[in-house]
């Protein structure tokens, strides 16, 4: 019989070492570690015409380039010892100016959030091999782009946008109003960055003339402060005696968002003009590119629903505004539709989920609808372009089934071939000509392969990265094996990984394990290499199911969560358990639940359901109220809490505290960013409310990934420890 938290810990605390650690576990470094990780090609670009292309050498010194078809060294475009005027001991990154005449270089990276940093940037002229500051007046800067003639860079320096003129050495304000925690011009806030995955928010006009950036006001925004210790990992020795506290603007569900306006900049007159945009009912601009003509910004925008998207043909010169598109749904705009969205020579090209299935669409420039790229029942995530040369658009869908993903070309006539295999997991790399493409192609059992491939004939070239010392390490691991099962009416795909010198004869404990979040996807065919795997070496089945929510099963099953997160997951989930209950091979009496973030948050949901069959559960890093996540995410889902009170009381863990029966264990760290520490300690307050408790384990300045120092392998030593104590 399952124990309730309390009597697990009476009954068998005293049979395991309390004084445990990551070194009692032998061998899970060499599945949570950096060795747990397959080889791929080094970080390289594609030059424009994608018959070159340039990649940093090892030691950081060097910009190096190559022949695409042969790999063969040409030359050294950057070398920090020759480089004239200032010296540089190496650098972390570069990219090439779009009319290829220049480099930028950086180094000092200093993180931001997850995405967005700041450097000191490097302008270095390729044919008199020197190399200059960016800015010699802002030693750090943030978020640079090139002009397209390659003469100017726009970049941001605390919360305000210059332009640097190259030839003249200027470095010109554009704004001067940018003040921490109140106005943002040219990058993103922290709610942006984070949801709608962008880390500039600047674009130039095709004829050099005008920049347009979006502002940020946030000054009206709610500061989320967040403590800060001397630690270990990282380590704040100024905190050694008192905390600090690092303060931001955090918008919560329902609460007020940063107010985004649109702006140019004319380069000549130096003039700035406000755009306004018509509707009212905008509440975000995820996006801002230039169409070719530099008459034409595209501007996409949202209401606070999110499930209206309107496109914009914007004349930044005159101002005048036109709309092009609007895309409404049912539920929520799904993110794709904007972050996916391409502005090509043919048009523009916009995924759409409005068959039931996500397909692309081309546009002309007017609003006009061309014509249905794709079509099936089935989606299609990734559209890679077109090549005119040949007539071929290359794109990648579920075609073949929700668990894999296959790389297809179409066509002038419609005819569609494969060019990648039906099963198993494709994405790919093309060059900007469509020539060339780095083909990543692995599947459950076979460690990622990487090639570079001929797109017109589909010629394998080269091989780019074996990985085939790396599956021999590998060659006893578990491995995963995938199944179907039937509940609610409705089939789930999952995937077990079994122990090893697995017998049918015995019956053996099982830890679930899930994501569960809205479009979402862990049951695929493809290679992973982690805990779980470890886990099956220590006598664990794992077991994995997508439920209702999770994507690659079409709009209608992913948005079956709207209003109401957590409801239909955690059914799901709690089938899943009993489904796993009836294998002749399992313990009935000895299943686990684990997740991180979202799935943090499943965990103590399903772990909460009357009938959970849990006998202990993990949650790392978990959202445990709505209320508490940001506006874009949370209302995405569930809309605000003004407009669906029952939803978030009904999605809320703090809901569920008396129903739980198995022991529960957090972790999490006290500086995330994302999913803040106040919902787990809110949620043991709760608890504490209601007479009854969890375990806690936290990380001292660590943000959402734990990833510092040992901070994962004792995230899964502890938790391995926790199944143990409870489970075995």
């Amino acid at each position: 019989m399952i124990k309730t938290a309390l009597g697990a810990a009476m009954i068998i605390a005293g049979a395991f070492n309390v004084n445990a650690g990551v070194s009692d576990y032998k061998g899970i470094e060499k599945y949570v570690g950096a060795e747990s990780y397959p080889s791929s090609p080094a970080q390289f670009s594609f030059m424009a015409d994608g018959n070159f292309y340039l990649q940093l050498s090892p030691d950081r010194k060097r910009i190096v380039k190559y022949e695409t078809r042969t790999g063969k060294e040409t030359e050294v475009m950057f070398d920090v010892d020759k480089a004239r005027e200032t010296k540089l001991a190496s650098i972390q990154g570069f990219r090439m100016s779009p009319d290829g005449s220049k480099i930028m270089v950086w180094r000092d990276v200093q993180m931001i959030y997850r995405r967005s940093f700041t450097a000191s940037y490097y302008v270095y002229e390729i044919r008199s091999r020197l190399l200059k500051p960016l800015s010699e007046e802002r030693t750090r800067q943030q978020a640079p782009i090139f002009s397209p003639d390659g003469r100017m860079v726009a970049y941001v320096s605390d919360n305000n946008v210059y332009v640097k003129k190259l030839d003249y050495g200027t470095d010109i304000p554009v704004t001067t109003d940018g003040l921490k925690n109140s106005i943002i011009n040219g990058v993103p806030d922290w709610t942006y960055e984070e949801e709608f995955s962008t880390s500039s928010s600047m674009t130039w006009a095709p004829d050099n003339l005008t920049l347009c950036y979006l502002k940020y006001n946030e000054s009206d925004v709610p500061v989320y402060n967040m403590p800060l210790y001397e630690g270990t990992c990282p380590k704040y020795p100024q905190y050694a005696k008192y905390p600090g506290e690092f303060s931001y603007k955090y918008p919560v569900a329902g609460e007020q968002n940063s107010i985004v306006t649109l702006h140019s900049y004319n380069i000549e007159t130096r003039k700035t003009k406000d755009i306004a945009l018509p509707d009212s009912r905008i509440e975000y601009i995820p996006r801002i590119e230039y169409a070719p003509s530099a008459e034409q910004l595209i501007v996409s925008t949202l209401n606070r629903d999110q499930n209206r998207m309107e496109i914009y043909s914007v004349n930044p010169k005159s101002t005048v505004v036109k709309s092009l598109i609007v895309e409404e749904a049912d539920a929520w705009i799904t993110p794709s539709s904007y972050e996916d969205m391409k502005l090509t020579a043919e048009g523009i090209i916009l995924p759409s989920s409005r068959t039931g299935y996500q397909h692309f669409y081309q546009y002309s420039y007017s609003g006009a609808l061309v014509g249905a790229l794709t079509s099936g029942n089935y989606d299609v995530d990734t559209y890679y372009g077109y090549d005119s040369a040949h007539g071929y658009h290359y794109y990648r869908s579920a075609s073949t089934g929700a668990i894999n993903r296959v790389i297809s070309r179409k066509d002038k006539k419609g005819k569609i071939v494969n060019i990648t295999p039906e099963d198993g997991y494709a994405s790919a790399v093309f060059s900007p000509d469509m020539a060339y493409y780095t083909l990543n192609y692995s599947t459950a059992v076979k460690a990622p392969r990487h090639t570079l491939v001929a797109a017109a004939n589909n010629k394998e070239l080269r091989v780019l990265a074996e990985n085939s010392a790396y599956q021999a390490k590998f060659a006893s691991a578990p491995q995963r094996e995938f199944f179907t099962m039937k509940a609610d009416g409705l089939t789930f795909n999952g995937y077990m990984i079994k122990p090893t010198d697995f017998s049918e004869s015995k019956r053996y404990p099982v830890i679930m394990f899930q994501y569960s979040g809205p479009g979402s996807q862990q049951v695929l065919n493809n290679w992973s290499m982690g805990w779980a795997n470890y886990y099956a070496t220590r006598g664990y089945i794992i077991i994995c199911v997508d439920g209702r929510g999770t994507g690659g099963r079409g709009y209608k099953f992913m948005t079956s969560v709207y209003k109401n997160l957590g409801h239909y997951e955690s059914i799901d989930q709690v089938s899943a358990a009993k489904y796993a209950a009836s294998l002749p091979y399992v313990d009935p009496n000895r299943i686990g639940i684990h997740g991180w973030s979202f799935g943090g948050y499943e965990t103590i949901m399903a772990a909460s359901m009357a009938d959970a069959p849990y006998a202990a559960a993990v949650a790392v890093a978990p959202v445990t109220d709505w209320r508490y996540y940001d506006t874009v995410y949370a209302e995405r889902y569930m809309l605000t809490p003004q407009q669906n009170e029952e939803g978030y009381n009904n999605s809320s863990a703090m809901s569920y505290i008396t129903q739980r029966k198995c022991p529960l264990l957090i972790m999490t760290g006290t500086a995330d960013d994302n999913v803040h520490y106040y919902n787990t300690l809110q949620y043991f307050a709760e608890m504490e409310a209601a007479g009854v408790w969890a375990d806690l384990m936290v990380f001292p300045n660590e943000n959402h990934f734990i990833s510092c120092g040992n901070g994962r392998s004792v995230v899964y030593a502890r938790m391995l420890e926790y199944f143990d104590r409870n489970m075995k």
